[in-house]
């Protein structure tokens, strides 16, 4: 398959089949662009997550672009995004035409709370990975630590003031700890 019809059809697949947002799809980008196509290192995606929940835009979406961009220039970065919108906005224009009509239906309202606790275990498993591959030491688990407390304390700060801070700090930390190795030797 060429590689244009490659990044269109598997991001429109991530699309079409996680529901509940972009940190929803996060699993799923991981095993498909790491895993199975070996588009990305685990480590590029764990960049892509974070420079994605940077800019403005679903994380998926931006990731999707990334990607795309990374595999086949502009072309690519349009195609992967166009792949991973596209389902949704043809799932929203039909849920759209007729939820109104079965909004309140009991099944309905059941079948959505059900669909709610999925999506947040499948975010929790996320991010249980993310951890596993992005906390590798003690300097990682300190600023792990340190940004999780923040981001629980202060809720209403932008996760960009939080990722930034989180990239300042590892850089302040490694240098720190490269000086005093380097003064002991």
């Amino acid at each position: 398959m060429p590689l244009l019809l490659d990044l269109f059809c598997t991001f429109f697949r991530i699309g079409a089949f996680t529901f509940g947002g972009g940190y929803a799809m996060l699993p799923m980008l991981q095993r498909e662009l790491v895993e199975k196509k070996k588009w990305v290192t685990e480590e590029e995606i764990l960049d892509y997550f974070a420079i994605g929940q940077c800019t403005p835009g679903v994380i998926a979406v931006n990731t999707a672009t990334f990607v795309g961009c990374r595999k086949a220039k502009a072309a690519g970065g349009i195609l992967a995004t166009l792949g991973v919108i596209a389902p949704s906005l043809i799932i929203i224009t039909v849920i759209a035409a007729v939820l109104s009509n079965f909004a309140e239906i009991p099944a309905v309202r059941n079948a959505f709370a059900g669909i709610r606790v999925a999506v947040c275990v499948l975010i929790i498993n996320s991010v249980v990975k993310l951890l596993k591959k992005s906390v590798v030491d003690k300097l990682t688990g300190i600023v792990f630590v340190v940004v999780a407390v923040c981001a629980i304390v202060f809720r209403n700060v932008s996760p960009v003031v939080f990722v930034l801070a989180a990239g300042v700090l590892g850089i302040v930390t490694r240098v720190f700890v490269q000086g005093r190795k380097e003064g002991q030797q």
